[in-house]
């Protein structure tokens, strides 16, 4: 046996797993924390990175919605695209076990290029179900939403942050033997960027969510694209009406972004719904109060095909194995073929009106449980 001795490191002191070297992002000058960018700060199983994306047809022709996210203490990277026309929702999901390369947006048929960060975007998708392939391109600065927060007693069970953007789309999309071609002077963009700790499915309820039970929530996430001016509106609120997210700002190029007081929204629901008909927001401040006219051109409830609670077929997360793909096409015909829709939030492309100006966008509602404001007194009530 010969004397040399091992070129190998002592076990646990230099040796590394080769699933645990440095990334190609580590290259780059962006470490928050001392880790690799493979990781982030927090052990939280529930950590997420994410978009979503709305495509609308100013003429409620059409409402595409698309989004990807990464689950990095899940390991799980996944994508989805949901197209309403008419009363057919066409759907594609996909899911994989998270890589390395998280510059690369893909999963499955699902793609999000990058062109120039914050100003141009490529969306792509390349299946039997649904196809597409948009440019996708800011005309407006990014804006910071607020930081949000939310609690179930003393525990924190979601810290996100985000900013919104709206732009022009050009392109083509295709499902169900259709064909829209997109152009921005005919159809909005817009797209949330979001990451921070957000509750995936297997969170544990147990005794302590019994013991503080969820009476109501409200919310509102608004934002609206014209011509010259971009306005997001935000609004989250308990089952007594006390606010815990409000926001309503105006973004124009070469301004200060405006602030707009404090919003107050009177939505219309369809009898026997929570289903929002039109609203109107009132914004501004006494010395020069606006009215926000929203007009519903097309819904489409996110816990049907796009994956988010209380969705009983796929939610955002989950490990579906390596090379998961879904197609489905959804009848929402009649609302009672999908009763958890009512239970989650729902997108709605709208027109709206302010200050003599047409402009589009997503009037983004979900009304759960009490809320003392609007007259709902508990899951099952429901507008008159």
């Amino acid at each position: 046996m010969s004397d040399v001795p091992s070129a190998q490191p002592p076990p646990g002191r230099y040796a590394v797993a080769d699933d645990d070297r440095p990334v190609a992002l580590d290259e780059y000058p962006v470490h928050q924390v001392p880790l690799s960018m493979k990781y982030v700060a927090t052990s939280d199983r529930n950590a997420y990175d994410r978009c979503i994306f709305h495509v609308l047809d100013h003429q409620g022709r059409a409402l595409l919605i698309l989004g990807l996210g990464v689950y990095p203490n899940a390991g799980v990277m996944d994508a989805y695209a949901t197209l309403r026309v008419g009363d057919r929702l066409h759907a594609v999901r996909a899911s994989d076990a998270l890589g390395e390369d998280r510059m690369r947006l893909a999963v499955g048929p699902l793609r999000i290029e990058v062109g120039e960060p914050l100003r141009r975007l490529r969306l792509t998708c390349d299946d039997e179900e649904l196809s597409y392939d948009l440019t996708w391109t800011a005309d407006f600065p990014a804006l910071w939403e607020p930081h949000h927060l939310q609690r179930r007693g003393d525990r924190l069970t979601l810290e996100g942050r985000r900013f919104v953007q709206a732009g022009g789309v050009a392109g083509v999309v295709r499902a169900g033997g259709e064909e829209f071609r997109v152009t921005p002077a005919e159809w909005t963009g817009t797209r949330d960027r979001s990451w921070g700790v957000r509750p995936i499915p297997g969170e544990e309820g147990g005794r302590y969510a019994e013991e503080h039970p969820t009476e109501g929530f409200h919310w509102i996430w608004c934002p609206v694209r014209f011509e010259d001016r971009f306005l997001m509106v935000i609004v989250q609120e308990d089952a007594d009406g006390h606010r815990t997210l409000s926001e309503a700002t105006m973004v124009r190029p070469g301004h200060r972004d405006r602030q707009l007081g404090w919003p107050q929204a009177e939505i219309t629901y369809r009898p026997g719904t929570r289903h929002p008909q039109r609203a109107l927001v009132h914004l501004g401040d006494v010395r020069k109060p606006e009215e926000l006219q929203v007009e519903i051109l097309a819904s489409s409830p996110l816990a049907v095909g796009a994956g988010y609670p209380p969705a009983d077929d796929w939610q955002h997360g989950t490990w579906r194995g390596r090379g998961w793909t879904d197609r489905r096409t959804y009848d929402l015909a009649d609302p009672a073929a999908h009763p958890l829709a009512a239970y989650g939030v729902t997108d709605h492309a709208a027109r709206f009106r302010l200050d003599g100006r047409v402009g589009h966008g997503i009037f983004e509602h979900g009304s759960f449980g009490r809320h003392d404001p609007s007259g709902f007194t508990d899951f099952k009530s429901v507008a008159p």
